[in-house]
């Protein structure tokens, strides 16, 4: 495949994905490409990072959303425990 490379600024999380998943088939088959298997294998690299990456941004923004929904109805899972007799 020789699919041109996009930068980790402009791929989504989907499309790294789906072009690890491309990767992955590729390092699989029988005719693996010896002289683009550490380019391959780099490139899978620097896809699981920004994949990790996305998904630590999305977690920290699903807890600050979160957290705006308790302030907002005036309570938190701490003070809630807290009420049904369990420490905070």
């Amino acid at each position: 495949m020789n699919e041109p490379t996009i930068s980790a600024d402009e791929i989504g999380y989907a499309d790294a994905l789906g072009e690890l998943d491309d990767i992955l088939r590729e390092l699989e088959g029988a005719d693996v490409d010896v002289d683009r298997l550490a380019d391959r294998v780099a490139r899978a690299a620097d896809l699981i990072a920004l994949c990790r990456e996305r998904i630590g941004h999305a977690k920290l923004r699903i807890d600050e959303v979160i957290a705006d929904l308790d302030a907002a109805t005036g309570e938190s899972t701490d003070q809630g425990r807290a009420a049904d007799g369990e420490p905070a």
